[in-house]
């Protein structure tokens, strides 16, 4: 009997490129879970290897070099399983969006196996092991609204004020590697001292997404995008998540956000979008 987890997409709802420390760039981040998410089966098997497998409308192009076969690999070389996964994903997550999906997925198991007592690992551990497989799989241990400082600090929060979110995903994608490579300028810290109320979406409307005018300019098909929606039904904000090529529009009701989805289908109908809410 196979065990079932919710794997949440991630949204940057704000972002900042505040210096680079060797090969990695400080960034510094407001975030949010949206009940968008992959599916992920999980059980034991007593059998020699780890067996991994993609379905579902994104599971094309998914290399063996997965988030989950490196996790699986760092623990089996550090010997902390006794017994090998089969592990099954139903990947609803748009890949090459800056949605978070193969980071949540990793994050996710790796939530699980130290819940069930699978595996026995200090708090240092699991950060360096999250570490070592991306930088976005920390943010995936704690699904709740967070901020990230430009110090890797992460602060959770409770009871954020929620957003219904039109997600539109172009039929292309962005290479994380290479709009981080276009960086050039850096910006002052400004989410230092986090607190609740950068939540409120006046104050998000007034941020934006360091990496949000690099991607529009390497794609203009991206900026053309942006501004289709922000001509639409009553957006609070509109704004590229992560490095993309994901572009979220924010609104108050349900109401607004599906009716911008009817607009926006008329008029890209190769392009995928979903109703989703933050949770």
């Amino acid at each position: 009997m196979f065990d079932k987890i919710k794997s949440h997409a991630k949204i940057n709802l704000a972002l900042n490129i505040t210096g680079k420390s060797k090969s990695l760039h400080k960034v510094e981040s407001i975030i949010a879970f949206v009940t968008l998410h992959d599916e992920i089966y999980i059980k034991q098997i007593n059998k020699q290897n780890h067996q991994i497998s993609f379905f579902g409308e994104f599971s094309k192009n998914i290399n063996s070099k997965n988030t989950i076969s490196k996790l699986l690999k760092i623990l089996d070389d550090r010997n902390l399983l006794k017994k090998k996964f089969p592990i099954k994903i139903n990947k609803k997550i748009p890949i090459k969006s800056g949605l978070g999906g193969g980071s949540m997925n990793a994050a996710n198991i790796l939530k699980y196996l130290l819940k069930k007592k699978l595996i026995k690992l200090s708090k240092k551990q699991v950060l360096k092991i999250s570490k070592s497989i991306g930088e976005d799989v920390i943010l995936g241990l704690n699904s709740s609204c967070l901020i990230i400082n430009s110090k890797n600090e992460v602060k959770q929060f409770k009871r954020c004020k929620n957003f219904f979110t039109l997600i539109i995903k172009p039929n292309f994608g962005c290479s994380t590697k290479d709009i981080y490579s276009r960086v050039r300028k850096f910006e002052r810290s400004k989410l230092d001292k986090p607190k609740k109320k950068m939540f409120n979406y006046k104050l998000l409307a007034k941020m934006h997404n360091s990496l949000e005018p690099i991607a529009l300019l390497r794609y203009p098909k991206l900026k053309k995008l942006k501004s289709f929606l922000e001509g639409l039904s009553k957006p609070l904000f509109v704004r590229m998540t992560g490095s993309g090529s994901a572009i979220v529009a924010y609104f108050h009701t349900k109401k607004d956000c599906d009716k911008s989805m009817m607009q926006f289908r008329k008029q890209y109908k190769k392009y995928w979008c979903i109703s989703s809410k933050t949770i």
